[in-house]
């Protein structure tokens, strides 16, 4: 199977679409991407990366981080996490404040806004050092020592995120943060702002496609974790869009406001597409497009 040939299929099919959608701009930093920019890339379970278009040029992987620390606060502290955050659909945009004060503080899933806070609560207690535990398994599994923060995007956020920090503060009113409001928002948008290509993050969500084995043969997940991993992701990971996706996707994928998404297939590989232009939910607009054509032309579901 020529996986370049595939890609550039995917991606010429998407771009055929009429819908472009509008780069992020409620962070400031975010505005500045290039709405041109499109690439994608497929990792094989044995490691091999192919990519087209613009798949070795980092962006700010925002919301995917989420899978990565979800995954690293499972290893580290087990299923404990799972009193603190469901892994129901939310019905509303990932920002939203809504469920919360009726759910009692409790966030209806780790991808979602206020999840994923709770979720980096988690692994801050358990490292010591969130940004720096998603960080370090990123470099260590794409290989790519470049891996890094963007101080810019990280602080951009900081100074614009209101809504997280009212968020963080009301969770935290219901004991559901074992770690200083301030501490935990800090290392939230600096996860967020890690920069990294479609090659970086096809490989490092590797694990996934392997039922929970990283790229030097060590177990991070047991079979059963990263399957629940892949369901949660199936479900939860597109936002309030997440039906959408799976329909016409039909794979397990995170997504984010830099415009990347991350689909895994199970006992295959990953893809990895990236293009700024968001739709409503804030899913890539081309991105979802390419991975649609992708999957129509090869038959790989989870379906």
């Amino acid at each position: 199977m020529d996986y370049r040939v595939l890609l550039d299929d995917a991606m010429e099919t998407a771009r055929r679409s009429p819908e472009r959608g509008r780069v992020a701009d409620y962070i400031p930093a975010l505005a500045q991407a290039d709405p041109t920019a499109f690439g994608m890339a497929i990792a094989t379970v044995d490691g091999e990366v192919f990519g087209a278009g613009d798949w070795r040029h980092p962006f700010s992987i925002q919301s995917v981080s989420k899978l990565f620390t979800l995954a690293l606060a499972l290893a580290e502290g087990g299923d404990g996490l799972w009193s603190g955050v469901g892994r129901e659909p939310s019905g509303n945009p990932f920002n939203s404040l809504v469920q919360l004060e009726t759910e009692q503080g409790i966030p209806r899933n780790p991808f979602i806004n206020a999840g994923a806070l709770i979720v980096t609560d988690r692994l801050l207690k358990l490292t010591g050092d969130a940004v720096g535990a998603v960080r370090g398994f990123l470099r260590a599994e794409s290989g790519n020592p470049e891996v890094g923060v963007d101080d810019s995007v990280a602080s951009s956020e900081a100074r614009h995120g209101h809504r997280n920090a009212a968020m963080a503060h009301f969770m935290a009113s219901y004991g559901n943060l074992r770690n200083p409001v301030d501490s935990v928002l800090a290392h939230y948008y600096a996860h967020c702002a890690i920069t990294a290509s479609c090659r970086d993050l096809a490989l490092a969500g590797l694990f996934l496609a392997r039922h929970g084995i990283r790229a030097d043969g060590s177990r991070l997940l047991s079979r059963s974790e990263a399957k629940r991993i892949n369901a949660v992701l199936l479900t939860c990971g597109t936002y309030d869009a997440a039906g959408e996706f799976a329909y016409r996707v039909g794979l397990p994928g995170k997504s984010g406001v830099g415009g990347g998404i991350l689909a895994v297939l199970p006992g295959r590989g990953t893809v990895c597409v990236w293009s700024p232009g968001l739709d409503a939910a804030g899913n890539s607009v081309l991105g979802v497009a390419a991975l649609d054509a992708l999957t129509t032309a090869t038959g790989w579901s989870v379906f």
